[in-house]
């Protein structure tokens, strides 16, 4: 403000003396100072504008100031949002990913569920079957006894498969196997050389199904165990009984020549 001032009063005393040099002749010392006074009053008007532009100024900057500290707080409140939110978005990223994992988890248990359930179900399932030339029908796990069975039989576990034919019978007496058990019941009795069950198994058989394409071969077993027994009238009684019963039968004519054996 007093820079302003000096150079208003230097433009003053330049003004007053040009005017004082150019019109000396002109005016007289009455019109000389009043022209003083007028241009003192314009010089003070000046100087009341230039105060009251320089209020405005200074409370126009300050409003400014103010806005400006308002509007960085507003950016760093905006910002801090905008930091949050990206967390925010990170963290459900995150969610959506273990959510997929999760989702694809639980479609490979369903997957394994349904396929455990679908194994299940087929071991339930009547299996069709051939015995005797006849298709049947049987469960998975009376046909898995049957042939576990069958097959210590053929291994020459004899005990064990006696007990596994007798375990048979009691659990599926009305199985289409239950003719083929006795007649393999019969022979495992006689590889352990316990003839009179075997006799006994083999009476049995033919007894239940004459007509089963065995019943020859059981007559012919029959009639070989009770020659083990010493037995030789009833194993020829049995002999006589299979060749005429069977007479077309593979059994009958190796009955025939094991007759000759027999005294």
């Amino acid at each position: 403000m007093p820079l302003l001032r000096l150079r208003q009063a230097a433009l003053a005393a330049t003004l007053l003396g040009g005017v004082a040099g150019a019109h000396a002749g002109l005016f007289n010392d009455e019109e000389a100072r009043k022209a003083i006074l007028d241009l003192r009053a314009r010089i003070a008007a000046v100087e009341d504008a230039g105060k009251v532009r320089a209020t405005e100024l200074a409370a126009t900057n300050a409003q400014l100031a103010e806005q400006l500290t308002a509007l960085r707080r507003s950016l760093l409140d905006l910002n801090n949002q905008l930091e949050a939110m990206r967390g925010d978005l990170a963290k459900l990223r995150g969610s959506d990913e273990q959510l997929l994992r999760d989702l694809a988890e639980m479609q490979r248990r369903q997957k394994d569920v349904g396929q455990a359930f679908d194994d299940r179900l087929r071991k339930l399932e009547p299996l069709k079957v051939a015995i005797d030339g006849r298709d049947v029908m049987v469960d998975p796990e009376e046909k898995r006894a049957y042939d576990e069975a069958i097959a210590a039989v053929r291994g020459g576990e004899f005990d064990k498969s006696i007990g596994q034919l007798n375990l048979f019978q009691r659990r599926y007496p009305a199985s289409p196997y239950i003719d083929q058990v006795r007649f393999w019941l019969g022979n495992a009795l006689y590889g352990k050389r316990d003839y009179k069950e075997a006799i006994a198994a083999f009476r049995a058989f033919v007894a239940a199904a004459p007509e089963n394409p065995r019943a020859p071969e059981a007559l012919l077993a029959l009639a070989n165990t009770q020659a083990e027994m010493k037995d030789a009238r009833g194993a020829r009684k049995t002999i006589e009984d299979l060749v005429k019963t069977y007479p077309q039968s593979e059994a009958a004519q190796a009955g025939k020549e094991r007759l000759a054996s027999l005294k």
